[in-house]
């Protein structure tokens, strides 16, 4: 599987296009001017890649704003954690509250389960419900590529900030040791800003959720 990434929007997001053989996913578009979608879909048009679904580890405004740009090109289905859908529903209202002109949604995305396989075209992975940074919060660890697709919960030295609508320091740090730290060492961590990183490395130099104070450590 092949990962090309795109930082797009005024929070330097990380909108991920996962492709296998000519099929692919996007994760999280981020997109909030037409030169970063256009540049999305170059790649796409070069490559013969058929895009088959967007998925959405939570529902932030970085996160989603390019969601419907992208529709407007692509009659694709939108996956997202229904644990909690304040954020999507009020998505015009985050805009708002960043400054920015966003019209809200019209629909309500299919469901993307809290747990377990989830298949979307020919794409399998693990949904790991992690929330603390926001209620809908989910991880999409691909066991085989030995990666995880991590949100906005687990950074590069770093977590996701947790003073948002329900953000929670002490559940953040809880999803991060039970679904995230437990996974193998070796597998490569994409997060929603900055460098990709390992579950290893953060268990070792994480200063904010340290892999010592796991239980089994």
């Amino acid at each position: 599987m092949d990962i090309k990434i795109f930082e797009v929007g005024p929070f330097a997001e990380n909108t991920y296009l996962l492709i296998k053989g000519d099929k692919a996913i996007l994760i999280d578009p981020g997109f909030a001017q037409e030169p970063e979608f256009q540049t999305f879909k170059s790649v796409l048009s070069k490559s013969g890649i058929e895009l088959e679904a967007i998925v959405l580890t939570h529902a932030h405004v970085d996160h989603v704003m390019g969601v419907q740009r992208v529709l407007k090109d692509f009659d694709i289905p939108v996956y997202l954690n229904h644990e909690d859908l304040f954020l999507w529903e009020n998505f015009g209202n985050q805009a708002t509250m960043f400054g920015l002109n966003q019209v809200g949604f019209s629909f309500t995305p299919e469901e993307l389960p809290k747990e377990g396989i989830f298949t979307v075209g020919a794409f399998s992975f693990e949904c790991l419900y992690t929330p603390g940074h926001a209620p809908d919060h989910t991880a999409l660890y691909f066991k085989d590529e030995q990666l995880v697709i991590a949100g906005d919960a687990l950074f590069k030295q770093s977590i996701g900030r947790t003073d948002l609508y329900k953000g929670d320091f002490e559940l953040l740090a809880q999803s991060i040791r039970t679904k995230l730290y437990t996974l193998p060492d070796n597998t490569v961590v994409y997060p929603g800003h900055g460098d990709s990183t390992t579950i290893g490395f953060e268990k070792k130099h994480n200063s904010f959720v340290k892999g010592s104070e796991l239980p089994f450590a």
